[in-house]
């Protein structure tokens, strides 16, 4: 029986450093951890594949949050079920869901309709902003004044070993 865990961030500019140290801390090897840096929207995701072409009945996949395994409850429960039926279990941290009690498998559930809605409302709202925001530059343009598109904020780099280095070194008691 091992944990396997599954680590994934939307872009190749986000790190998954807390969620890697979420992983350790769970004594997920890093050889057991599968690290994913794009959309969850879709089930076709090589390193997702891999992990389920992975787990051995016994096995327990490890998520930071269901959001991080998918972003819509049909795919979630299709995953969650490829897992069951390799005789293995999931858990995710954050909801603290774990598939092999009844109440685990209801709260999966809940909680996969609520992360889709929250995804759903998201998606909403970031449509109303690009729509008021090109609202305001055609104004602007209409005005003959300059329009100063907003292209989000810069990514912060991380040195992804010497965080998970100094983790390691607070996690054992010692200082930086």
């Amino acid at each position: 029986m091992a944990r396997i865990g599954y680590v994934r961030v939307s872009t190749d500019d986000q790190e998954t450093a807390r969620q890697d140290m979420l992983m350790i801390d769970q004594g997920i090897s890093e050889d057991d951890i599968f690290r994913e840096k794009m959309s969850g929207k879709t089930k076709d995701r090589p390193q997702l594949q891999k992990m389920l072409s992975y787990i051995r009945k016994g096995d327990v996949v490890v998520v930071e949050s269901i959001s991080r395994l998918a972003r819509n409850t049909r795919d979630l429960l299709e995953i969650v079920e490829q897992i069951k039926s390799k005789g293995a279990d999931f858990v995710s941290l954050k909801e603290t869901i774990d598939t092999n009690t009844p109440t685990g498998q209801f709260m999966l559930t809940v909680f996969g309709a609520i992360a889709q809605l929250e995804r759903d409302y998201i998606c909403q709202r970031q449509e109303e902003g690009i729509r008021i925001k090109k609202e305001q530059d055609r104004l602007l343009k209409e005005k003959g004044l300059k329009a100063q598109t907003y292209r989000g904020r810069a990514p912060i780099k991380v040195d992804r070993e010497k965080l998970l280095r100094e983790y390691r070194l607070v996690q054992d008691g010692r200082s930086l």
